[in-house]
């Protein structure tokens, strides 16, 4: 009998033993976790602020970072006026090729895995600025999803345009935030 409890104590005592974790261990699992997560950036133009709501409240939903994609030259009223055949819009928006600089890159973009584009729908799809952010930034390897306001069109043409542009990266879901 003490002969058995000898061998059963032994055979517990290894057995503990082996599932036992040193805390570096515990601390570096936890650290793994961490890095494993998703990190979520909301990125948006907004001409007006709009979109710059729309974006915080996504945002918001995600638990996700904020980039404003700003442009060099500010937008004016003026600018924006999409019935004037001459305004700076009216003519990127033609020029399919238009690239409107952009002050700045977000820096730490590689640091996501879940990017949301977000903009107000100019002639039916994204303004050409919007494309200037996509080209200026390495977005391999991520999902990338869609929002946009607007005062009558719907983000599916907007979606597909970029869609089509871009086929080399993982497109998702695409929202109209009203």
């Amino acid at each position: 009998m003490k002969k058995t409890f000898i061998i059963l104590a032994v055979v517990l005592g290894f057995g503990m033993s082996a599932c036992a974790q040193n805390p570096q261990q515990i601390n570096n699992s936890a650290n793994q976790q961490r890095n494993n997560m998703k990190k979520t950036l909301v990125v948006y133009f907004s001409a007006t602020g709009n979109t710059k709501a729309a974006a915080q409240k996504l945002a918001q939903e995600f638990n996700a970072d904020l980039y404003e994609i700003t442009p060099e030259q500010p937008y004016t009223a003026a600018d924006l006026d999409w019935r004037d055949k001459t305004s700076r819009s009216t003519l990127e928006m033609k020029d399919k090729n238009s690239r409107p600089a952009i002050k700045g890159k977000c820096e730490n973009i590689a640091d996501y895995d879940t990017v949301w584009i977000g903009f107000p729908i100019w002639w039916y799809t994204a303004p050409t600025i919007v494309n200037t952010f996509i080209e200026a930034h390495d977005l391999s390897g991520k999902t990338l999803n869609v929002f946009a306001t607007s005062g009558g069109s719907g983000v599916e043409g907007s979606a597909a345009d970029l869609k089509k542009a871009y086929p080399q990266y993982k497109w998702g879901e695409s929202r109209l935030m009203n």
